[in-house]
């Protein structure tokens, strides 16, 4: 009990949750959008793939941020000790496996996406190229992942996503919401991404103006939207989207003020700070609101 526990803990299991939710919203958005034959099987595959997936990143990226943790979370697995760096290794290399062999008796289409994200996991941790490294390299590949990829991914599961526009347009949505956010988590390791070269936004640029340039991230998202409606691209209830759009404006502005009233608190803070927990619970409420405006449409 104890190994699995300590196993649990690497993978973190908190994070598993918005990609898996993002994999099941996606499935109903494409189920919505497309009336296809629903295959609850397919979708529940995808879904702990995805969750599954996200643990190994998570494994092959504290791997690759040794340096890092040892001084920003030396309490972790590895830097505390508790885990070698062998068994961290055997952990990320049945998770990956594992992960792409669930999808890939969906169908090609869903397990070429995992397989694109699954590399660009390997490239924003793994030397030589470690993204993570880069300012906004490393904003960029999570927004992909974690964002747009995400949503096509789930709408695959369900649906082709070669012969539409709308899973493309609607995983830009994510896209745009995590290239800002996601810097919400890099705050409270300035110090340890420092000395590891590891140049995100609150490195180059300090607490203050990197807080203020995320935070469009937390308003045009939800902009995109009615846009979408608009330009006829979104075919989910009208109405029920353009709540979803109001409710999200709303919470985003708040969370705007919440990162910007104090920026000195979210490095102080960390993952303690609102505004990163706000993070995680938009992006959920987002998948989600989303796909009931699809079910109901």
């Amino acid at each position: 009990m104890r190994s699995i526990n300590l196993y649990w803990n690497f993978g973190r299991p908190f994070t598993l949750i918005p990609p898996m939710v993002g994999i099941f919203s996606g499935s109903l958005i494409g189920y919505g959008a497309t009336h296809v034959h629903f295959a609850p099987l397919h979708v529940l595959l995808a879904v702990l793939a995805a969750g599954v997936l996200n643990a190994a990143s998570n494994g092959i990226n504290q791997i690759c941020d040794f340096k890092n943790d040892s001084i920003n979370k030396p309490h972790r697995p590895l830097p505390s000790g508790r885990m070698t760096h062998r068994q961290a290794w055997v952990f990320v290399t049945v998770t990956y496996f594992v992960a792409l062999a669930m999808v890939a008796v969906i169908n090609w289409q869903i397990f070429v996406i995992y397989g694109v994200a699954a590399l660009a996991t390997l490239a924003y941790s793994v030397p030589p190229v470690r993204l993570k490294r880069s300012t906004w390299g490393s904003n960029i590949i999570i927004a992909l992942i974690r964002g747009g990829l995400l949503k096509v991914a789930g709408w695959a599961a369900v649906a082709t996503v070669l012969h539409s526009v709308e899973p493309w347009y609607i995983g830009s949505i994510y896209v745009v919401f995590l290239l800002g956010a996601t810097t919400t988590k890099d705050f409270a390791d300035i110090e340890g991404d420092r000395a590891a070269g590891c140049i995100t936004l609150p490195v180059r640029y300090g607490a203050t103006f990197s807080a203020r340039a995320i935070s469009a991230s937390f308003i045009l998202p939800w902009l995109m939207l009615p846009l979408g409606l608009w330009l006829h691209i979104l075919s989910g209830n009208p109405m029920a989207i353009l709540i979803l759009s109001i409710i999200m404006l709303a919470w985003g502005s708040y969370v705007v003020y919440l990162i910007n009233d104090d920026p000195s608190r979210l490095v102080t803070e960390g993952e303690n700070h609102p505004g990163w927990h706000q993070m995680y619970w938009m992006m959920m409420v987002g998948h989600l609101g989303l796909a009931v405006a699809y079910l109901i449409g």
